[in-house]
C-alpha cells in the first residue's frame, strides 16, 4: 500500500508574524500550503477570513475555542469551577464559527489548576466535554483535546497522552479526538516512535502538530529527528493534517519563507 502524502498546515498565529493576520493567508498559499490553522480567529472579521480561504483555495483545518481571558492568564475554561456558562457560550460560538468557515476541528483548552484541585478539576473537565460533544455532534464538528507540557504552560490540567486517550475512550464519541503535538509530547514523555505506533492506529488522534525541541523553531534542528518522524508517519499511513506550530528562527520580513527548506524536503 502506498503511503499517503503528508499534509502540512501553516499555523498563522505562529508563522508569517511580520505580516498583519489577514495577510498571512496569501503568504501561506504562496509558499504552497493548502491548509492553515490558527489560535483565535474570533479576534478577526469572519467574513474577511472566509473570503481569503475561498479566494486562495485554502482550508482552515483547526482553531481554538475561546479560552477565557488570555491576557489575565486563563488557558481554557473546561475545568474551571463556576465557569460552566462561559464554557458553554465559548463552545456554542466556536461551533457557529467553524460552520461559517467550514472548519472541521475545534481545539478545546482544558485550563489551569493546582494539585489540590486536580481531582475536582478533572471531573468538571469530563462533564463539560460530555456536554460539548453533544453540541459538536449536532454541528457535525470534532472537538480536540491537546496535552500541553507543564514547562511552557505551568499548571495545565492535561499533560500526558494516555490521560487524553483514556478520557476520549471513556466519553466514546467520534466527535472528540486527541490533538497530538509532538513538541509537547517529546518534552513530557519522549519515546515518540513508540507513542506514534501506539496511538495513531487507535483512530483517536485527529490532528498532529510539530516544532523543534527544545527551541520550538523549524522542525529541522534539535533533539528530534523529523526525517525519522515523517518516515514513521508514512509507514503508519497517517493521512491527517500536520500543523506547523513553531516559531521561525529568522525574525523579520520573509523569515517564515526562508525557513521552509525542511518542508520542501519532507514533500519529496
Amino acid at each position: 500500500m502506498n503511503a499517503p502524502a503528508l499534509k502540512f498546515a501553516a499555523n498563522l498565529s505562529w508563522l508569517y508574524t511580520d505580516l498583519p493576520f489577514l495577510d498571512r493567508f496569501a503568504a501561506a498559499a504562496a509558499d504552497g500550503f493548502q491548509g492553515v490553522e490558527c489560535l483565535f480567529p474570533h479576534e478577526h472579521p469572519r467574513a474577511e477570513i472566509a473570503a481569503r480561504l475561498r479566494d486562495l483555495g485554502l482550508q482552515l483545518v483547526l482553531f481554538n475555542a475561546e479560552p477565557g481571558n488570555w491576557a489575565a492568564g486563563e488557558r481554557g475554561l473546561a475545568s474551571l469551577a463556576g465557569r460552566e456558562a462561559d464554557f458553554q457560550a465559548s463552545i456554542t460560538q466556536a461551533l457557529a464559527l467553524a460552520d461559517t468557515l467550514a472548519c472541521p476541528r475545534v481545539h478545546v483548552m482544558a485550563g489551569l489548576c493546582n494539585d489540590a484541585d486536580r481531582p475536582q478539576a478533572w471531573a468538571r473537565y469530563e462533564a463539560n466535554l460530555r456536554w460539548a460533544v453533544g453540541q459538536a455532534r449536532q454541528a457535525q464538528c470534532t472537538l480536540m483535546i491537546e496535552p500541553i507540557n507543564g514547562r511552557d504552560m505551568p499548571g495545565y490540567l492535561l499533560q500526558r497522552q494516555a490521560d487524553a486517550h483514556t478520557l476520549v475512550e471513556r466519553i466514546g464519541s467520534p466527535h472528540l479526538q486527541v490533538q497530538m503535538d509532538l513538541y509537547h509530547c517529546q518534552i513530557v514523555e519522549g519515546d515518540l516512535t513508540t507513542k506514534l505506533r501506539q496511538w495513531l492506529p487507535s483512530e483517536r488522534v485527529g490532528h498532529l502538530q510539530i516544532a523543534a525541541v527544545p527551541d520550538r523553531g523549524e522542525p529541522d534542528q534539535g533533539e528530534l529527528s523529523y526525517s525519522h518522524v515523517f518516515a514513521e508517519l508514512r509507514a503508519l499511513q497517517w493521512a491527517g493534517w500536520i500543523g506547523c506550530e513553531y516559531r521561525p528562527r529568522q525574525a523579520g520580513p520573509g523569515g517564515t519563507s526562508a525557513g521552509l527548506g525542511w518542508l520542501r524536503e519532507a514533500q519529496l
